[in-house]
């Protein structure tokens, strides 16, 4: 349904990027995510389904360029997918939304907790590039200041589900209207 609209550069394939990584969000919570997403037509691109093992990550960034929304869960995992998601919301206006699953959003914009253990052992990597490491930081501490799902304030994911998919549904009608 949603993804014949078109776009500047052609056809689109897929409306909406999932960026997660872990597993412990991956089987239960991104699962019924995706699930809910597709059941309301709304085609995803989630990079375990849509890559097949082997292909290279600058194939993924590449992907992120034709959506239009982006659902970026914060983790450790996925700092190249974050950096290149912001910089399409800048370059593109693509709508980034946020989801803060299962972690304080203070945590980015301070990189603490789990986010700095992150840092501290991609720093001692002598194989990482400064700037690159300079760029994650920037990217996570620039999502804290989006406006995104804390999903502290539900009772359970459902709910947090039901509203993200509602939500993205309302912006693509919106960015499809325009």
């Amino acid at each position: 349904m949603m993804a014949s609209s078109s776009s500047s550069s052609g056809h689109r394939k897929y409306d909406v990027f999932l960026s997660f990584r872990g597993e412990d969000t991956r089987k239960i919570f991104v699962g019924h995510l995706y699930r809910a997403l597709q059941q309301k037509a709304i085609n995803t691109f989630i990079d375990s389904e849509e890559l097949s093992k082997g292909n290279k990550i600058s194939e993924l960034l590449t992907a992120i360029e034709d959506l239009r929304i982006s659902i970026a869960a914060t983790s450790t995992w996925c700092l190249q997918e974050l950096v290149k998601i912001l910089d399409c919301m800048d370059t593109k206006k693509q709508i980034v939304v946020p989801i803060f699953y299962e972690v304080d959003p203070s945590h980015l914009r301070k990189i603490n907790g789990k986010f700095a253990e992150a840092f501290a052992k991609h720093g001692e990597n002598p194989n990482l590039d400064k700037e690159e490491l300079k760029s994650w930081r920037s990217a996570l501490t620039a999502t804290a200041d989006l406006s995104g799902w804390d999903s502290s304030k539900y009772e359970d994911d459902g709910k947090l589900i039901e509203e993200i998919v509602e939500n993205t549904l309302k912006k693509l009608i919106h960015t499809s209207s325009n």
